[in-house]
């Protein structure tokens, strides 16, 4: 292990025995914080506030969704009653995103985003980031907290920042070579934007901009390896999935490093993480193969604490172990979510895993698809409007179809009906990007 490619090696490196000190050590101290503090809390726990529960105690807790959250901000307004610090503490507010529903107002401390930008530096660290480097940001700087709050946390690896925002891809191509950029932070789906640019208004190939490493977040598909393959060829960058977070939670908890495609924890030491059973909710091990609901609880957290919050990702564990990057943070992909996943004669289907087969066929299909669910569903099959690669001839698009109608049913044991459209027919975005069209 070489301590000089971690950030905090003091945390990073901890064994779990250690690190569960430390949590229940910190622990204690959020519980008579938020109990005392928070008036959701002091309601919602009211029968277990006798004593401090220990964190394998509080499997006996019930757990917090978003929309408690959101009737909570709609009752006491603006930021609801689980907040747990005086008025004048609060030092900023943004918002979420809204991609999963009506968008939650979030606000910090001056202490919450030293802790969030710590975390999140560490993670752009492990992702390959370096004092050496000029990123550019293009992430939503309107209220988003991809903005500012990823700013702070490329900051702080010590890198140049560029804070570019969305739009304007014309611009940033000159921004990046003017200034000589060799990274870029934004979304996976971003570099087909670039590319078209590129194509139409430079006359240039990916690869003549002289990208080092691309720095995603906020979409699916790069658990794929050919589709990170198929990238990396083109522009020359090296692909990390260096930004899972969520706004609400921390915005940036776990992170890819050099040494594997998985995501790494790299919050234990502000973040108690539990996996459950998505039927049951039974609390499961932290083990090799194992796949639960990600909840998610906060040890350092002074504005919007959360306890046992769902977060509706499914994740499976790929490394329990030690990494040989030397970190010991649990490793994950990121397998669905409960509130996205949809049922197709008796199939549950989650967008993830139909993302993955579409991105894994690079010679007939560009990547960009929408699914179709018209009515409430169950569906009787999975309708997709698929972009035909931009080389494939029309007249293979109906082989192109089957084969990807195929390779669905193999791999989630549904059925599928494709329609296929011509390449750079859906909409390129530089922020997230729906792939689910509803009816």
């Amino acid at each position: 292990m070489n301590s000089r490619n971690l950030l905090h090696p003091q945390i990073e490196t901890l064994s779990m025995r250690d690190l569960s000190v430390l949590q229940e050590e910190k622990w204690r101290q959020q519980w008579d914080y938020v109990i005392s503090r928070s008036p959701f809390y002091r309601e919602k726990f009211a029968g277990a506030t006798g004593t401090t529960p220990t964190l394998d105690d509080i499997r006996a807790l019930p757990l917090t969704d978003k929309e408690e959250l959101r009737k909570s901000q709609e009752t006491e307004p603006p930021l609801g009653n689980y907040v747990a610090c005086p008025p004048e503490d609060v030092n900023r507010i943004h918002h979420t995103s809204g991609t999963t529903g009506r968008a939650l107002l979030i606000a910090n401390t001056r202490r919450d985003l030293e802790v969030i930008a710590r975390l999140g530096a560490r993670g752009f660290f492990a992702a390959g980031l370096r004092p050496s480097d000029r990123v550019v940001h293009c992430l939503n700087y309107q209220l988003w907290t991809g903005g500012v709050t990823d700013h702070m946390s490329l900051e702080g690896t010590g890198a140049a920042v560029i804070p570019y925002g969305v739009g304007g891809t014309r611009r940033l191509i000159e921004t990046i070579r003017h200034q000589r950029v060799t990274a870029i932070s934004c979304t996976p789906s971003y570099p087909a934007t670039l590319e078209q640019t590129l194509r139409e208004a430079f006359d240039l190939e990916p690869r003549q901009l002289g990208l080092r490493l691309a720095l995603f977040g906020g979409e699916a598909g790069l658990d794929s390896q050919r589709f990170r393959d198929t990238m990396e060829d083109k522009w020359g960058f090296r692909v990390r999935n260096a930004n899972f977070g969520l706004s609400e939670v921390m915005s940036i908890i776990a992170s890819q490093c050099e040494e594997t495609n998985d995501l790494h924890c790299i919050a234990g030491d502000a973040l108690f993480i539990e996996l459950l059973d998505p039927r049951t909710g039974e609390r499961l091990g932290i083990e090799d193969g194992i796949s639960g609901e990600l909840v998610c609880t906060h040890l350092e957290k002074a504005c919007q604490p959360l306890i046992r919050y769902r977060t509706r990702d499914v994740v499976t564990v790929t490394g329990a172990g030690p990494c040989r990057c030397g970190r010991t943070g649990f490793r994950f992909r990121v397998t669905g979510r409960t509130d996205d996943m949809f049922n197709v004669r008796g199939v549950n289907v989650f967008p993830t895993a139909i993302h993955k087969v579409i991105v894994e066929h690079p010679d007939i299909a560009s990547g960009h698809f929408r699914i179709v669910l018209a009515g409430p569903g169950p569906y009787e099959r999975i309708r997709l409007r698929v972009e035909a690669a931009a080389d494939l001839p029309r007249e293979r698009w109906d082989g192109a179809a089957r084969a990807l109608e195929n390779a669905i049913r193999g791999a989630i044991g549904a059925s599928a009906a494709i329609e296929m459209l011509a390449f750079e027919t859906l909409p390129r975005t530089e922020g997230k990007t729906s792939i689910i069209e509803r009816g």
